[in-house]
């Protein structure tokens, strides 16, 4: 991979483009230099999504409430699986912000090189980018998405006899931590899976299949309470587990959690981060001879 130390030379400086040295150096002088870029990236990734569709980013109110509909259905009516005291259609709704933001970033952003190998093989900039933008534009989404729950909220909150089962407080202010937390693993699991399906593009198709999966094992439908005590260890190995019941406790009032599980998730999702971002620099050296 060739690293440009600076573009923003002067006359009378020379440009000078050198190779990366290890896996983890990461060139924040040059991504910061390039944030146009990002800002590019992150256009055309929340544009072309919805060029030359019927509703446009109206798929993002839609998609979450047609979502909490066959959960409540499924689950709810007919599993009857509980939510924690909370109305279904609301519990339901904050768990998709939580989820439906990682599953998108790790679904887009782990084809990556597969899905830009024509832009790489063209232009220098830091590939890092790609990725990045995802998860930058996935952000704006989740902010529209959060319009139904916002709704949903208010009808639960100040229309219905159950409103004091609903607490608002200070945990509010909070809710962008879990959101965080899940850019970051999200951006870890999406530099994994841009490394492997780089190699091994039939990946691209499992990957689809192990977020299904990766959904049933997350409390998205289901509130960790529900778990027994001696087995909750393993509910929470799901790195997942975490930021989800952490956005029910912020916004909601309701979940179970402890510091100590909080922090042994955070640290597991800077490890996936960190050995994501290793992956992926080591691939994008050789990576445009591959695809």
């Amino acid at each position: 991979m060739l690293v440009m130390a600076d573009v923003t030379a002067k006359p009378g400086y020379e440009i000078v483009i050198e190779p990366s040295r290890g896996w983890l150096r990461i060139d924040w002088h040059a991504l910061w230099e390039y944030r146009d870029l990002l800002v590019l990236l992150v256009q055309r990734d929340f544009i072309s999504r919805y060029k030359q569709t019927l509703l446009g980013p109206l798929w993002h109110f839609l998609q979450p409430v047609m979502n909490a509909a066959v959960y409540f259905v499924i689950f709810g009516v007919i599993a009857g699986i509980k939510t924690d005291g909370l109305p279904p259609a609301l519990f339901y709704l904050c768990s998709q912000l939580t989820w439906n933001y990682f599953a998108q970033n790790v679904n887009v952003g782990g084809a990556t090189f597969i899905n830009n190998a024509g832009l790489f093989g063209k232009v220098y900039f830091p590939r890092l980018l790609v990725p990045l933008s995802v998860v930058v534009a996935n952000f704006i989404a989740v902010g529209l998405q959060c319009i139904p729950f916002v709704l949903c909220f208010g009808y639960f909150k100040f229309f219905t006899p159950a409103a004091a089962d609903i607490p608002v407080g200070w945990m509010a202010l909070l809710a962008p931590l879990p959101l965080l937390q899940t850019a970051l693993l999200s951006l870890g699991v999406s530099l994994w899976m841009s490394a492997s399906t780089a190699k091994y593009r039939d990946l691209v198709h499992l990957n689809q299949y192990l977020i299904q999966l990766w959904m049933f094992a997350t409390p998205v439908v289901w509130p960790l309470s529900q778990i027994p005590a001696q087995w909750k260890w393993i509910a929470l190995a799901n790195p997942m587990a975490v930021p989800v019941e952490g956005l029910r406790i912020c916004l909601l009032g309701h979940g179970t959690l402890s510091a100590t599980e909080v922090a042994v998730s955070v640290a597991v999702t800077l490890v996936v981060l960190v050995t994501g971002i290793a992956a992926f620099q080591k691939v994008e050296r050789t990576v445009i001879d591959s695809v």
